[in-house]
């Protein structure tokens, strides 16, 4: 029974949140939503994450690694870390609400 809390718990902690921009606040208005997710996410994750957290039917799920750009902290030479963006697509029918339109 413990693998199975285990697994439920793991699904909180794969969706971090919505991703919002003027391309991800577009697509939205055809059921595609975008979310900053974990870096080691499957998309089979990502897809039951979804479902559970938001209570809708998932049909399709994209993802992207992006890289982490180089930048200047003062003096020092950085890199902002890498993480990973997914596009899920919704069912015909479902919605889902962020408030992402002002």
């Amino acid at each position: 029974m413990s693998a199975l809390n285990d697994a439920k718990e793991r699904l909180y902690h794969v969706v971090f949140g919505p991703h919002v921009t003027e391309k991800s606040v577009s697509g939205s208005e055809s059921n595609i939503h975008t979310f900053k997710v974990a870096v080691d996410a499957t998309k089979r994750e990502i897809k039951t994450a979804v479902q559970i957290l938001f209570e809708v039917e998932v049909d399709d799920v994209r993802t992207v690694n992006v890289k982490g750009k180089a930048k200047a902290f003062g003096k020092r030479q950085g890199k902002r870390k890498n993480w990973k963006k997914a596009y899920v697509r919704l069912a015909e029918g479902s919605s889902l609400d962020l408030g992402a339109e002002a």
